[in-house]
């Protein structure tokens, strides 16, 4: 049996360092870790007690080539404290967005993509909506 302490990071590749960083770091807000100096392009971020790690590797086979955002497709989920600021911040940053308050899932979703369509969801309780 393996027992767990938690999720320590998901990693997701990109094509574009700068433009995954302005992403990242600009748009969603999160920040940026020092980054162990490997042969390879990459950034590191802190997202509470877990991380996020880009790598550069334009010849992926897992960036999506239908770039159309996806409630269905392969995500990580963020927990956001308020939806409508998240939702205002990110339409006023030119962000394309699939918004589900009313989700099923008992939690308000508000989905987006990086530049490379890697999906990121954004949620909060529906009761503090």
């Amino acid at each position: 049996m393996i027992h767990y302490k938690g999720l320590h990071h998901v990693s997701l590749t990109v094509t574009n360092l700068e433009r995954a960083r302005n992403f990242y770091g600009k748009i969603l807000c999160l920040k940026e870790l020092q980054r162990p100096n490997f042969d390879f392009s990459g950034a590191w971020y802190e997202i509470e007690q877990q991380q996020l790690h880009l790598i550069v590797l334009p010849s992926s086979q897992t960036i999506r080539k239908d770039k159309s955002l996806s409630s269905r497709e392969g995500h990580f989920a963020l927990r956001i404290d308020n939806y409508n600021d998240t939702l205002n911040w990110l339409q006023n940053n030119g962000v394309e967005i699939l918004e589900k308050p009313n989700s099923v899932s008992g939690f308000a979703q508000i989905f987006c993509a990086d530049p490379d369509g890697n999906l990121v969801e954004l949620n909060v309780d529906r009761n503090d909506i």
